[in-house]
């Protein structure tokens, strides 16, 4: 009997005892956020990986639109009801989005135009939120002047995302490996980009390379410039006006995307979805 007594106190111990998860604190209902990283589709190639012509596809060819179409109609199962793009206020995507309505913008091959503002119309929202913003170092280079200090240009000297070490030549296969071409379709591009794994490593692809220049020269580079722009941007997203039964759909570049889902993943106030769960 005093065995018996004594398990169960145990019992009740642990129980009463228990540590509570670190989920079990936040309760509070959270926003659903679809982040869809994507490749540009009008190929400005200002990245740092460049697309060749003979590599590129047109979205407003017979076949590949007809893709465009299947890729959007699989967004919509998200069901948002806010969109937010990468782009800059002054770029007045709401004033665009008006004449898409009007049946103008249809043969731009911009994604922003060929997903967000198609999205929009079809699902009637009337409203874009442009959420790219600049870094911190180009506040501090426009206060500062870039070309007149010396710390800025130590700082920034051979910071160009081209390395030849073997990890850097490694992405180099990757990305040529994620281009379009190498896929049936855009869908399959899309989730193949918007994996978690492609976007570990898509993260990971800025602490190798250059993030490796001198001591600390590399790694403050990509807070202050790269990083920094990539808070901004979600905190651009936070400004959203939103609550728990919005679903903010995000469309951006996909290195912006693999940065974002760490922070929307890590956040307490979002519900991070899944490109591939939208079945």
């Amino acid at each position: 009997m005093k065995t018996f007594i004594y398990i169960l106190f145990i019992c009740l111990s642990t129980s009463v005892f228990a540590q509570k998860k670190p989920s079990d604190f936040f309760t509070n209902s959270k926003t659903k956020v679809l982040v869809v990283g994507s490749f540009h589709f009008d190929y400005p190639n200002l990245d740092a990986h460049k697309i060749n012509k003979e590599d590129q596809i047109d979205v407003l060819s017979p076949k590949t639109a007809k893709e465009v179409t299947e890729l959007v109609e699989y967004i919509k199962r998200f069901k948002p009801t806010k969109i937010a793009i990468e782009a800059w206020p002054s770029w007045n995507a709401n004033q665009k989005l008006g004449e898409y309505n009007e049946g103008k913008h249809r043969d731009k091959r911009d994604e922003r135009y060929q997903l967000a503002m198609r999205l929009a119309s079809e699902l009637k929202i009337n409203e874009l939120f442009s959420i790219d913003a600049e870094s911190v170092l180009d506040d501090l280079e426009k206060h500062f002047g870039k070309t007149d200090s010396a710390f800025f240009k130590n700082l920034s000297k051979d910071y160009d995302f081209r390395s030849d070490d073997p990890i850097s030549q490694q992405f180099i296969a990757f990305y040529k490996s994620s281009e379009p071409k190498n896929f049936k379709s855009l869908l399959d591009t899309f989730t193949y980009m918007n994996s978690k794994e492609s976007h570990q490593y898509g993260y990971g692809a800025y602490l190798s390379g250059d993030f490796k220049l001198r001591e600390h020269d590399g790694a403050d580079m990509l807070a202050l410039y790269w990083y920094s722009r990539n808070l901004r941007m979600f905190r651009n997203i936070q400004n959203i006006p939103h609550n728990s039964e919005d679903r903010i759909l995000v469309i951006a570049g996909n290195g912006h995307a693999a940065v974002l889902r760490q922070l929307f993943t890590s956040s307490a106030e979002y519900d991070f979805i899944e490109f591939s769960s939208l079945k």
